[in-house]
């Protein structure tokens, strides 16, 4: 019995339905589950393409088609640049906005000089919203200095006051090997590099600028670099991780709050400070019952203690109460936790 096919792809039943769970979730779930779709959807990768094309492109509501862009950017595959061409103009600006951000990803791509034709165009239309102007401007920053600066230029001289600052706000990035955004978008692509110290000081350096997208690959990179490690080797790797996922949260992102989620369930040993500090930030409900179990394993006095209080600071930002069918499932499990 054959497969069933998305494009060239072979996608085995039970994938197929887990992106249909997926995509559910981009159109009908909160922000935080949204969230999670996206960052599932992106490490499912190529196989998704085609049927996140196929909601970008139907009349889902603007969030599901502005996420399913995301989780297209974090894919990088060649097949939506098209789509977010033909939608820079879109009349929902979070939808065109995340287009330009798909659109970025293939400004050194071989349809890059389209690409760009097509941003700078945007960047220069006064009737577009203002906000993918900006997005524009700042995608198109990724280039040399010469290339962007006849741009640059003419919106020095734009009606728009948001977008002559966004014009003068800074010059445009040396795309060199010690620009650190730069360098790690190259190993989100390529690999890492053998030597952790030096990733550790990218990341900090990169973790402000870099998109969401490159550190969510630098999470996963990390995590498969961590368990081909001998243990003795394995808690610096481990800590890069956390110091990308802190990263992220720092900028409100919750793309990779499922590995965390993950960490919690398989470790038996504390996690960085980082990891705690990301959790705090970002964690959510589906977080808990986790915390709650790594809790139960533990003897660590120390970790118990981090633990409770992680539990306790998300189920107050989430307005869980005793009442709530995960705190109900949490005594059941694990009655001494509390």
């Amino acid at each position: 019995m054959s497969r069933p096919t998305i494009g060239f792809v072979a996608i085995k039943p039970s994938s197929a339905k887990e992106v249909d769970a997926l995509l559910a979730d981009l159109s009908g779930a909160s922000g935080v589950k949204r969230d999670a779709a996206v960052a599932r959807l992106i490490v499912i990768g190529p196989r998704a393409v085609a049927r996140l094309l196929a909601l970008f492109e139907s009349d889902a509501p603007p969030v599901a088609r502005a996420a399913a862009l995301r989780a297209l950017e974090g894919i990088r595959d060649a097949r939506a640049l098209d789509a977010a061409i033909e939608s820079l103009r879109d009349r929902e600006a979070a939808v065109g906005a995340a287009a330009v951000s798909v659109a970025r990803v293939f400004l050194r791509s071989e349809r890059g000089a389209e690409t760009l034709d097509r941003l700078t165009a945007l960047a220069l239309d006064a009737s577009a919203a203002e906000p993918v102007r900006i997005a524009a401007i700042r995608a198109v920053r990724d280039l040399d200095s010469d290339t962007i600066a006849p741009l640059l230029e003419s919106l020095s001289q734009d009606r728009s006051s948001a977008v002559r600052a966004e014009a003068a706000a800074k010059g445009p990035r040396q795309k060199t090997a010690k620009d650190p955004v730069a360098e790690i978008a190259r190993i989100a692509e390529s690999g890492l590099p053998d030597d952790v110290e030096s990733l550790k000081k990218l990341v900090a350096a990169a973790s402000v600028d870099a998109p969401l997208a490159t550190l969510l690959r630098i999470v996963e990179r990390v995590r498969d670099r961590e368990a081909a490690e001998p243990a003795a080797r394995r808690a610096a790797w481990t800590t890069v991780r956390a110091m990308t996922h802190l990263a992220l949260a720092k900028r409100g992102s919750r793309l990779a709050v499922y590995d965390l989620r993950e960490s919690l369930e398989k470790t038996a040993d504390p996690l960085p400070v980082d990891a705690l500090a990301a959790l705090s930030l970002v964690g959510d409900a589906s977080c808990l019952e986790p915390i709650a179990s790594a809790h139960s394993r533990s003897t660590d006095t120390w970790w118990r203690s981090h633990l409770l209080e992680l539990f306790q600071t998300i189920a107050k930002r989430e307005q869980l109460t005793p009442r709530h069918a995960i705190i109900k499932r949490i005594a059941v499990k694990w009655p001494a936790f509390q």
